[in-house]
């Protein structure tokens, strides 16, 4: 079994990879059932799809906190570091794809005094 963290936004995923045939289980429940978007299980598909190891590995992922896509983008960050321990030659094609770097965006703060973190109070001059 092998083991990987990601982050995205504000999620966390823990992601096991066990040798398998491909099945995928998000929080006990299959992947198609959690993410009904086909779209985001692209995104939880890629680093598998980039190593042609789609059909290799049985993953349990464990996602907490953040909405869809950050989930989503947490569980691709783990899948690929957990390939990373499988086989550290695939560093090369997962660093390229970008699979490797924690997405750091994260929602600005809002100000006190004010609507919003960028947004301000419409200014009258009379």
């Amino acid at each position: 079994m092998f083991y990987g963290t990601g982050r995205r936004k504000t999620a966390t995923a823990r992601v096991f990879l066990r040798p398998g045939s491909g099945a995928m289980v998000v929080n006990g429940r299959p992947i198609e059932n959690y993410f009904p978007n086909e779209m985001l299980r692209m995104v939880v598909r890629q680093p598998l799809v980039a190593t042609d190891l789609a059909e290799t590995f049985d993953i349990t992922a464990n996602v907490d906190g953040g909405g869809m896509t950050g989930q989503a983008g947490a569980i691709r960050h783990g899948i690929s570091r957990a390939l990373l321990v499988v086989n550290p030659e695939l560093r090369e094609r997962l660093k390229s794809a970008g699979f490797l770097t924690r997405d750091p965006r994260q929602k600005e703060r809002k100000k006190y005094g004010q609507p919003g973190a960028r947004a301000r109070f419409q200014f009258s001059k009379r």
